[in-house]
C-alpha cells in the first residue's frame, strides 16, 4: 500500500496531536455525487475577508481524510487558504483511494476527476471561495491524481503540487497535455514504492508509469521551458526550476536524494513550499 512512513520528531508528533485534536471537532461532512455519498473534511481561516482561495488535499492509496497531513493544514490557514480534505471511495480492493487507472481499479467507473471538481466548485458557491482560484495537492496516490487533473482540468485548477506521485504510462499514451500549467513536485530518489526512476515492467503492480524526472520534464516541455536551473538548498536537496521567461508558468522539482516515500517533513517543510507556490499563481 502507498502509505506514508516516515519519521518525525517528538515535538512535530506532539504539535500535530494538538492540532488533530482542534480541527477534528469540526466533524465529517458530505456529499451526494451521482448517487453515491462522498465524505470530506473543509475547514477555513479565521479571516472573514471573501473570495478565500482553496485547496484540496488528497491523501494516498488506503488512507484517510481523517486529521491528514495536519501541517499541511495548518499551513493553509495560516496563510488565508480554505482546505478541504475529501475521502476517497473503496476501490474494486476495498481500499480507500483515488481512481488513477491502476491495474486492479480496471471497471471502476468512479470519476474522481468529475467528482473532485464538483465538489470543489459546490464549496465555492457555498462559501464564497474564489473559483478562479483552487489549488490541489496530494501524496502518492493522491499525487497520481494530481497529475490526472493537471492532463485533464488545466483550467479548471491555478496550480497543482504532486508529492511522490507518478505519471503512470497510460496518462502518457491515452492523454495530452492541452495547456501549459503550473506544476511542482517532491520525490525522493530512494523511494521503493513510486520509484524515482520509474516502472516500465510495472514490477510494483500499480501499473506502468514514468520516471519522475521524465513526468515533470513533459510539463515543462509543454510550458516551452527552455532553461532548467538547478540550485541545492538544506539537506541534499536539489531543487531543479524550468523557466520559461515570457510566461508566468512555473515547473518545478524537488530531488530528495536518498529521500522515501512521504512528504519530506523530516528534511524540508514542503506545506511551505506548497503555500509558497500556490501563492505565486493566485489569479
Amino acid at each position: 500500500m502507498k502509505r506514508f512512513t516516515g519519521i518525525i520528531s517528538l515535538a512535530l508528533v506532539l504539535s500535530i496531536f494538538a492540532f488533530t485534536a482542534s480541527f477534528a471537532q469540526d466533524g465529517l461532512q458530505t456529499y451526494l455525487y451521482n448517487g453515491v455519498e462522498r465524505s470530506y473534511y473543509y475547514y477555513e481561516p479565521d479571516t472573514m475577508m471573501g473570495q478565500r482561495p482553496l485547496i484540496l488535499l488528497l491523501h494516498g492509496y488506503g488512507g484517510s481524510a481523517t486529521d491528514y497531513c495536519p501541517k499541511m493544514v495548518q499551513t493553509a490557514l495560516d496563510n488565508g487558504f480554505a482546505i478541504c480534505v475529501p475521502q476517497g471511495a473503496k476501490d474494486p480492493e476495498g481500499e480507500p483511494s483515488w481512481n488513477v487507472g491502476y491495474p486492479f481499479q480496471q471497471g471502476w467507473e468512479m470519476d474522481d476527476v468529475d467528482f473532485l471538481c464538483e465538489l470543489a466548485s459546490s464549496l465555492a458557491v457555498e462559501h464564497s471561495l474564489n473559483s478562479n482560484d483552487i489549488f490541489v495537492t496530494g501524496m502518492s496516490n493522491g499525487g497520481e491524481m494530481s497529475y490526472l487533473l493537471a492532463h485533464q482540468k488545466p483550467d479548471f485548477f491555478a496550480a497543482f503540487a504532486p508529492i511522490a506521485g507518478l505519471t503512470m504510462q497510460w496518462m502518457k499514451d491515452s492523454l495530452t497535455i492541452n495547456k501549459a500549467v503550473s506544476l511542482m513536485e517532491v520525490h525522493g530518489t530512494s523511494d521503493t514504492v513510486s520509484m524515482w526512476e520509474g516502472d516500465p515492467e510495472n514490477a510494483g503492480g500499480w501499473g506502468a508509469y514514468l520516471s519522475v524526472p521524465e513526468a515533470v520534464r513533459r510539463f515543462a516541455d509543454k510550458a516551452a521551458c527552455k532553461e532548467e536551473k538547478v540550485k541545492e538548498l538544506q539537506d541534499s536537496i536539489l531543487l531543479h526550476e524550468f523557466i520559461n521567461p515570457e510566461t508566468d508558468v512555473e515547473v518545478l522539482l524537488y530531488e530528495v536524494k536518498g529521500g522515501v516515500h512521504g512528504w519530506a517533513l523530516d528534511r524540508l517543510d514542503t506545506p511551505s513550499e506548497i503555500i509558497a507556490f500556490f501563492k505565486r499563481h493566485l489569479r
